[in-house]
């Protein structure tokens, strides 16, 4: 099979050839080679027409698995194509390296995408995160906070949210920019990096072993792996003098967690803002994104033509990042509550609010730190109280 690295690609007279994106449309729209027309993995076989026997395809994936077999089976079919090696994600790569190495333009794009987040995304990002540290407590006066980056857009937001907090806002306390290598591969640790030097993100990083652990487990690898690395991270933020640490779960998130416990657990309950770690004496949980929408987010990220990994884990990638790897009961709640948005512009809100306000008179039972009610233990006397 035939192949190319960017680096050559992007020399090619675009007139003599056809480079095909396949990733999904809303992918392609965020950022793609110039040049490349879309052309969805699903819709390849009913489109095929469309592509020109007459131009060698160079065929573009997230990371250059899946168009691996697309281009096996256009040569079969008479085709000249190309895999390109690393897919977008090699591009991606090569194009912040490019921005690092301008230290005045840097050093510009850092501070537009701090003034973004105070101006322009000031109502839908700034005043909901405020609200959350506020209405929830989430800050202390004297607090050293290990904010935990994953790589993505949600995480890296928050890191950029605290440190403008911590710049403007009255409350004094310290922050550590935790990043964990659990053994990404080295494309996507190169794109965690060079967002952070982007952004102005100092990261303190650690490494472990957990993607070798968990790689000969058949049953719930991604739950395991999951606690584990939140183990490591409270660890590693203690050792650190850390007694918080931030993770960037957001609104959709915490809807999604209770339409899930309902629909599959049979129970009512959220994500919550704050938690008091059971393992690790001193040490709290905050969800300072709370209150963000994961649309705002995409918003921002994509006004500021930022580009994050999507799922650094080193078994999923190749198919998620490719627009596949669908299914999850998490994927149904967003799939639902894209439904919902539809219907109508309330439900959502109000999802969200019923977990604050329950009528403890209207549920048949509940149960809290071991001790349970069921409406019957009070129900006649209840009926004596009214006579």
């Amino acid at each position: 099979m035939n192949t190319i690295v960017v680096e050559e690609l992007e020399k090619l007279d675009r007139a003599e050839i056809d480079i095909v994106d396949i990733r999904s449309e809303e992918e392609f729209k965020r950022g793609t080679i110039d040049g490349a027309i879309n052309l969805p993995i699903e819709e390849i076989p009913a489109r095929i027409d469309e592509l020109e026997k007459e131009k060698t395809i160079y065929v573009l994936c997230h990371t250059g698995e899946k168009s691996k077999g697309i281009t096996e089976e256009l040569t079969k079919q008479g085709f000249t194509a190309c895999n390109v090696e690393g897919g977008y994600r090699s591009f991606l790569r090569l194009q912040l390296g490019r921005v690092l190495r301008e230290d005045q333009g840097l050093q510009e794009r850092t501070s537009e995408i701090e003034r973004s987040i105070i101006k322009k995304f000031r109502k839908p990002i700034w005043r909901k995160f405020t609200k959350a540290i506020n209405e929830y407590e989430l800050i202390q006066e004297g607090d050293k906070i290990a904010v935990c980056i994953s790589g993505g857009k949600d995480s890296m937001l928050m890191a950029k949210l605290l440190q403008e907090l911590k710049k403007h806002g009255k409350i004094q306390f310290d922050l550590v920019f935790l990043v964990m290598n659990p053994g990404y591969n080295q494309d996507n640790w190169k794109i965690i990096q060079d967002n952070a030097k982007l952004l102005g993100i100092p990261l303190t990083v650690f490494e472990n072993d957990i993607f070798d652990i968990v790689a000969g487990i058949e049953k719930n690898p991604c739950y395991l792996c999951a606690r584990m690395r939140r183990g490591y991270l409270y660890s590693r933020a203690k050792s650190l003098g850390c007694n918080k640490i931030a993770l960037g779960h957001h609104f959709d998130d915490v809807i999604e967690t209770i339409l899930m416990g309902m629909l599959y657990s049979g129970k009512v309950e959220t994500m919550m803002p704050k938690l008091h770690s059971r393992n690790f004496e001193g040490m709290e949980l905050i969800r300072p994104m709370y209150m963000i929408k994961e649309a705002d987010i995409k918003a921002w990220r994509d006004y500021n033509k930022l580009h994050f990994i999507q799922c650094a884990c080193r078994f999923t990638e190749n198919c998620a990042s490719c627009g596949g790897g669908r299914g999850s009961k998490r994927d149904e709640m967003k799939e639902l509550i894209g439904k919902f948005r539809q219907i109508s512009d309330v439900i959502e809100g109000n999802i969200f609010k019923s977990v604050q306000n329950i009528n403890l008179r209207t549920v048949i039972g509940y149960h809290k730190d071991g001790e349970k009610y069921h409406f019957l233990d009070d129900y006649d006397s209840l009926e004596i109280k009214k006579l």
